[in-house]
Order: C-alpha cells, then structure tokens, then sequence
C-alpha cells in the first residue's frame, strides 16, 4: 500500500537516511529563470564591478499570514524576538523543532500590524502552515514556489520579486524611480515608483552594496522587468540567470538549504502525518561524503549555520528547553573552505582523463542533493567539520564550499574536503559510479567575499569568523 503521508512513509522505509539518500527527485533547480542571459561568469561579475537585477519570483514560496494571533504564531515558532518588530521592517525567521535542530529560514516581512510575509523554501511554509492551523486565530494563504519543470506551460505566481544589487544599484533604484529614493535602514521597507507604479522595497545587501529588494503584483512583472533594464544599461546592469545566482550566496556566507529537523521527534509526528508523501521533506535528496545512520547527525542547531546571535529567550517557543542546553561555545562555527587550485583541477580534468572516475563537480553550482553534507577532515582522518554548499565564485576565481567546523579548528588550518560519496555512490538520478576525492581547503572567513564582509550590514553574515 502506498504511503499517505510523510510518517507512513518512513514507517515503511524504516531507514530515513538510506530513503533520503537514494531520492529519485533529482538536483535542486531554479525553476523558470533562464539558466544565463549572456553567461553566468559575466553575470556574477556584474554584482561586484556594476549592478545585477536578480529575479527571484519563482524558486521561493511565499506564505501570508493575517489576523489577531499572527505575531503569537511567529513569536511561538520563531527563535527569534519580536519585542521589536516594527511594521514596515523585516528579520531573518528561524523556526527549530522541540529538539532544537533547524527547520529553515527566510525573511519574514511585517506588512502591516497584523499582516505578515514569509519568504523561503517550503520547509518553514509547511511548519507554519500546519502550526497556524491548531488553534491560532490567523488566515494563512500560501503562494507555493514554481513548478521545477513546467514545461512550457503558463507559470503564475501572487507576486515578482527581484532584487537590484551591486556597486551601481542606487543609481539604476533613483534613474527608474525617476529621483532620489530614500535610504532606509537595512532591513526596512519603503515605496519606490516604476513605470507608473508604486511597489514595496526592502534596503537589502545581497550582494555586499546596498540595495533593494521589491516586489508587487505578478501581473506587472514585464513592464517592471523591462524598466529596470532599460533604466539600467548605463551603468551595466546584468540580468542574472539561474545558473549564476546561486554563487551568490558562496560569497556572501548564507547557508541555504539545511535538511528539515523534522523526522525523529514524537511531538512532530501529527504534522509528519499531514507533510504528504511527496512532499519536499519525503522526496528531499540527501547528498555527500558524510554517512550515519541517525538521521539526528544531519540536522544542525542555529550555532552551527551561524545564526545563533537570533536566538533569545524573552519569549516561549518551540525548541527552548532544547537550545537553553547547548553550550554555545563548544558548537560548530561557521566558515568558509577555499579549495586547492591543483587538486580543483585535477576533479575538473577528471571527465577528459582516463582511469579513476571521481564525483562530477558542475560548475559554478556543484551541489548534486538538495541538502548537502561532506565530510571535512582533519590531518589524521579525523571528521571536524561539515562541507554544506559547494561551489565556484567567478569574482574569487575560486572554489569554495560554506562549512561549519569544530570550535578548535582555526582561520587559516588545512583540512580535506572528502568529495564523493563512499561505496560507489548513492542512488541518487543524480549520481554515477565513482570514487572518493579529498580535496585540500583553507578554512576561511564567511563570508568570504570581503565586500560582503566589509560592506554588509553588520549581523550573522558579517560578524568574523573567530579563529
């Protein structure tokens, strides 16, 4: 019989790190995006030396929540406070499960008093989807992400979203306003005119320079889009594609897909009854060197993907108890892992050289699962650390990977990077036979780009990575 829901499946499975392991979903895409609009290289480069318009109106899900209990339902999930949370204003959300591993993230948008937008992947829309509906006097819509494959037929969605980012980004923000447009604080939203419309912004740094996040109703997307490239061929603005966008975030220091904490505990099993079988926590595609068979060494606390200067204990919330007994201190840190140039091109060169065959690293994106754990190792085969995005900055000419190591290894230490899964490789679509690799790294600052390290507003992705 086939499974219902998410419990019945892993009831049936009996091993869920062996049924996420061997997922047939395939590698994670930025669905509707063209893949480049002139090509990825010179497009991330557009971020650093010009301006880049990042589209982001189809990956991400959005969830509106309204009504008299939305702050009480973001106050009761959220590790976050929200003693400030003024309207117009937005944080970083994180959510944790009663055992205080991370379910997701995102940015969660204050509209108005009692109206709210979260904006991530699926993971926190479906817990605050579930969550909202036992006992909280909220209205909760969900706008889901695109279809990965649509195949040529028509995409729709709530609202766009882009992003306007780079050195040159004010000047593109105040030609397609048509004059200056004021520099609100980081975080916080305002109004900017384009083509004849008013739309919502957030004073956002994605890119290391300020800029803006905006967004508005879907059926304007093309004359939006259109103004903003047209307004901003002067100072070189790049469209940026699918393929592009996601080295991003290897610069800027976000980790962006942990695997959902949501599998072991008991007081979690209602909601994996009603997260469906196929949802994207039963088909998510667990990937990497890194094999146990507790699926409880997978899920990361918000120390460990640096977010641990957000969790606050002025309110109650989901997971308290659980992050009120971690030791801070003696957690995992976030860094990054600069790769070896000759053992990069040694993995590069490997598809045209003949003998051993080594795990495939696409560029510039080289994740192969939609959550992605190698094992990082020390001199004497020690695990002290794990590799969780990996990747290459064309802006670093670099390989780089978003890591998170032992309190005790240092800025500046060797480690390996064992890329490639053990026995062969999973069963995964996206995996062929193949042997390990372990390549040398630095560990290095995140973020590792040093305009986002130096120019982004100060918080989780600036603070330095203590030796």
């Amino acid at each position: 019989m086939s499974a219902k829901n998410l419990q019945e499946l892993l009831d049936q499975k009996g091993n869920t790190v062996e049924h996420l392991r061997n997922s047939q979903l395939g590698a994670y895409i930025y669905p509707v995006v063209p893949a480049e609009f002139t090509n990825w290289r010179r497009e991330v480069n557009a971020w650093k030396d010009a301006a880049v318009l990042f589209d982001q109106s189809h990956h991400m899900a959005n969830i509106f929540i309204s009504g008299p209990d939305a702050l009480k339902l973001i106050s009761d999930t959220g590790i976050n406070s929200v003693a400030k949370f003024p309207v117009d204003s937005a944080k970083q959300f994180v959510p944790v499960s009663p055992e205080g591993g991370v379910i997701g993230d995102g940015i969660l948008f204050r509209l108005a008093e009692e109206e709210y937008v979260f904006v991530g992947r699926a993971p926190v829309t479906n817990y605050l989807s579930f969550t909202g509906s036992k006992g909280y006097n909220v209205d909760i819509r969900v706008d889901p992400r695109s279809p990965s494959r649509p195949y040529g037929k028509a995409v729709k969605r709530d609202v766009w979203r882009f992003q306007i980012q780079g050195p040159r980004a004010w000047d593109v923000i105040e030609k397609v306003n048509g004059g200056p447009v004021e520099q609100v604080k980081f975080f916080r939203m305002g109004y900017m005119n384009i083509a004849g419309e008013k739309v919502r912004t957030l004073r956002h740094g994605m890119a290391g320079a300020p800029g803006l996040e905006i967004w508005g109703t879907y059926e304007s997307y093309d004359r939006i889009r259109d103004a903003i490239l047209e307004a901003g061929q002067e100072f070189g603005l790049e469209p940026c594609g699918s393929r592009a966008y996601a080295c991003n975030t290897l610069e800027s220091g976000w980790i962006p897909s942990p695997l959902p904490a949501i599998y072991t505990s008991e007081e979690l099993r209602p909601y994996r009854e009603w997260l469906g079988a196929d949802s994207y926590e039963a088909t998510n595609a667990l990937a990497g060197s890194f094999v146990s068979d507790k699926i409880e060494d997978y899920y990361l606390n918000p120390w460990e993907l640096g977010y641990g200067s957000f969790v606050k204990f002025d309110h109650d919330f989901v997971g308290r108890d659980a992050l009120q007994a971690v030791d801070p201190a003696a957690q995992r840190r976030k860094v990054t892992l600069a790769w070896n140039d000759e053992d990069m091109a040694k993995l590069l060169a490997n598809p045209v050289t003949s003998g051993v065959d080594y795990q495939f690293f696409d560029l510039p994106n080289a994740n192969y699962g939609s959550s992605n754990f190698d094992s990082v190792i020390d001199a004497d085969g020690n695990v002290v650390g794990l590799s969780l995005f990996t990747g290459y900055s064309a802006n670093e000419r670099k390989a780089l990977s978003l890591a998170t190591v032992n309190p005790d290894v240092p800025l500046g230490a060797e480690v390996r990077v064992v890329w490639g899964e053990p026995g062969g490789g999973s069963k995964k679509t996206t995996v062929q036979p193949h042997e390990q690799f372990a390549a040398r790294a630095i560990v290095s600052p995140a973020p590792y780009s040093a305009m986002a390290r130096e120019d982004y507003h100060q918080g989780w992705r600036t603070a330095a990575t203590k030796a």
